[in-house]
């Protein structure tokens, strides 16, 4: 029998008892419910649900990750991960996947609120309240060290097997692609978690180290395709897999300055829904070819682009797609110049947003919240040369942007510093470059981002006589 694509690498599964005795009477369904409710009662985010549960109890999850220990912890206060079944951390860190062999896995990235990765530092203002389902003991947080879990999360993410081991082999050493053999449920739902853990991990790290391996797990996709399903069913959730990762797989290469790669993995997803008959996916697309058009100085591509996004999209039912498309044409026309085209569109692209969310909105869309169409108008008036408008628009998405999207704090900031220097205000840029750095560096890894403080740079060198401008003009990119 194949390895499950989940398998944690290297291991041996051994079902945790101790973690179904806790259960109790509840189904895997009423208890993740449970710990979803315990989460927000501590101010933790875990995207919990029956599967987790069932990995957890098949022994796939030998050692939780650190939002979720906290929340385990909390419904369960006295005991330790050891009591609730769990090995110790220090047990299962850094071991590589087995190479060749017929148990060979599919080991994909672990991601911030499933497996073994760090899903977000201790926040402030948490409830100590026990769950009602645990002992009345006293709750004792987890002592936990934050520069040594941003450690870990480093280490395992690119040296020993976290988002960079997406390695996914040959089609020989996936699960159930050996010869003769044609991929079924299993190498959907392993497309599918790829998908979904490479858009958390380069929310949290940025893309320069993620999308080599990524781009393999796209290779291994397309090779799932071209060997053909036996079911429909299974054909389409592929397809579909194929196709958004292929745009994540883009958005990596974009992020990280591959400009030809990404045009490349945006034309292979288009086409990937335009056979499929995919509005979803083609609209999805479209949005990412209008954003690379407008960085690679395309402007008029962009609004093309941008337009035939809003074609595809139309029928969809989601307004917050319709507003991000609306502000893809809107950097388009700021890039051709054409301020009152570019108000028009920021414009409709505000009304569509203040419909709020729906049913509709696509998964991808989790980055768009209140901060990302402040940030993107922003970019609108730094093309246009509107300096004070742009730098108040990004000082707004800073302060809106959600804290565990690390990359986009950065490349906001990024953005802020080199609004404020291009409108006289180099004391303030330069903070905001300093900010941006510390984001940069620990995390974060985004070519995009070092390029926007090249910019802010080359904006503040008139200003080198102050102190502080020359001290952070020290750290900062060099302009090409």
């Amino acid at each position: 029998m194949a390895s499950s694509p989940f398998a944690a690498a290297g291991s041996v599964r051994r079902p945790n008892s101790a973690f179904r005795e806790l259960r109790g009477p509840l189904s895997p369904g009423e208890f993740a419910a449970a710990v979803r409710r315990s989460a927000r009662e501590i101010g933790e985010h875990v995207s919990c649900d029956a599967r987790y549960v069932g990995r957890v109890e098949a022994g796939e999850i030998r050692c939780p990750n650190y939002a979720y220990e906290r929340v385990f912890l909390h419904m369960f206060p006295g005991r330790t991960l050891t009591d609730l079944g769990f090995q110790p951390r220090e047990s299962v860190r850094g071991r590589a996947a087995p190479r060749g062999g017929p148990s060979s896995v599919v080991v994909l990235p672990r991601a911030p609120g499933d497996g073994d990765a760090d899903a977000g530092r201790p926040r402030a203002g948490r409830s100590s309240r026990p769950h009602p389902a645990a002992r009345a003991e006293p709750f004792r947080p987890a002592a936990t060290d934050e520069s040594d879990e941003e450690t870990d999360v480093l280490r395992r993410a690119f040296m020993t097997g976290g988002p960079a081991a997406l390695a996914v082999g040959l089609a020989g050493d996936l699960p159930g692609a050996g010869a003769g053999h044609r991929p079924g449920t299993p190498e959907a739902a392993a497309v599918e978690d790829a998908v979904r853990r490479i858009r958390l991990l380069d929310d949290r790290h940025g893309a320069d180290r993620l999308y080599p391996r990524a781009a393999e797990a796209l290779r291994t996709a397309y090779t799932f395709l071209d060997a053909g399903a036996e079911r429909r069913a299974v054909t389409d959730r592929l397809t579909a897999g194929a196709g958004e990762l292929a745009l994540s797989v883009g958005w990596l290469a974009h992020d990280s300055g591959r400009t030809a790669d990404a045009r490349s993995h945006y034309a292979e997803a288009l086409a990937t829904a335009r056979v499929s008959g995919d509005a979803a996916l083609e609209a999805h697309a479209f949005c990412n070819m209008a954003f690379l058009a407008r960085d690679a100085a395309r402007p008029r591509e962009a609004v093309r682009a941008a337009q035939a996004g809003l074609r595809a999209a139309r029928g969809l039912g989601s307004p917050r797609l319709l507003s991000l498309l609306m502000l893809r044409e809107a950097g388009g026309w700021a890039g051709l110049g054409d301020r009152s085209a570019c108000e028009e569109a920021l414009a409709r692209a505000h009304t569509l947003f203040e419909r709020g969310c729906g049913d509709a909105d696509p998964p991808w869309m989790t980055f768009f919240g209140e901060a990302e169409p402040a940030g993107l108008e922003s970019q609108c008036w730094s093309t246009l040369g509107v300096w004070r408008r742009a730098a108040d628009c990004a000082r707004r998405a800073v302060a809106l942007q959600e804290p565990h999207f690390l990359r986009n704090r950065a490349l906001f900031t990024a953005e802020l510093a080199g609004d404020l220097a291009a409108d006289g205000r180099p004391e303030e840029a330069a903070a905001a470059a300093s900010h941006a750095l510390c984001l940069l560096g620990h995390p974060v890894r985004s070519a995009r981002i070092r390029g926007m403080l090249a910019t802010a740079a080359r904006r503040l060198e008139p200003h080198r006589r102050e102190a502080h401008v020359a001290e952070v003009l020290s750290r900062l990119p060099r302009p090409a």
